[in-house]
């Protein structure tokens, strides 16, 4: 009986092992979803940040050549933090504009960064670099705020390609 008991144990518990095993690793490494962190799967964005003053929330916002994308494009009524990088190789900045607001950022160089806090009530908004002629390159794209707020996939409503 022994030798039975060893074979169903190396046929059956053995490869059972390995496999759990191998699942808790790949657990561990996480699962690649594009928001730098082991999401194991999911695929959607990370929660809307805090950026440390009571009751703002932070939304990202990463400025390319020529094109911009923001953390979330749908939010509610409230006080919000645009943390802008400029991540192209030429200057750029975030201008806002709608509902009775517009506020931009200074002229960032390339790698620099900087924030911009604004109270938005409900209504659509323009976010756009000034910098000449950037925005009818396709740095732009739309804000709702109102209703339910979204933590949109970061994707730009234009495509950028005007250079």
């Amino acid at each position: 009986m022994a030798t039975t008991l060893m074979k169903f144990a190396r046929r059956n518990v053995g490869p059972g092992l390995a496999a759990g095993a191998l699942a808790g690793i790949l657990v561990a490494c996480g699962g690649g979803n594009g928001y730098g962190g082991g999401g194991g799967g999911g695929s959607s964005p990370p929660a809307p940040a805090q950026n440390g003053k009571p009751g703002t929330t932070q939304v990202d916002v990463k400025l390319v050549d020529f094109k911009m994308e923001l953390s979330q494009h749908t939010l509610k009524a409230g006080t919000y933090t645009f943390a802008v990088k400029n991540d192209g190789s030429h200057t750029h900045a975030m201008e806002i504009q709608g509902s009775g607001t517009e506020h931009k950022t200074r002229t960032l160089s390339p790698g620099e960064s900087a924030n911009l806090t604004v109270s938005l009530k409900d209504g659509t908004y323009q976010v756009y670099c000034p910098v000449d002629g950037h925005k009818d390159l396709g740095m732009k794209t739309s804000l709702t705020v109102g209703g339910t707020a979204s933590t949109g996939g970061g994707t730009s409503t234009t495509n950028g390609n005007g250079y």
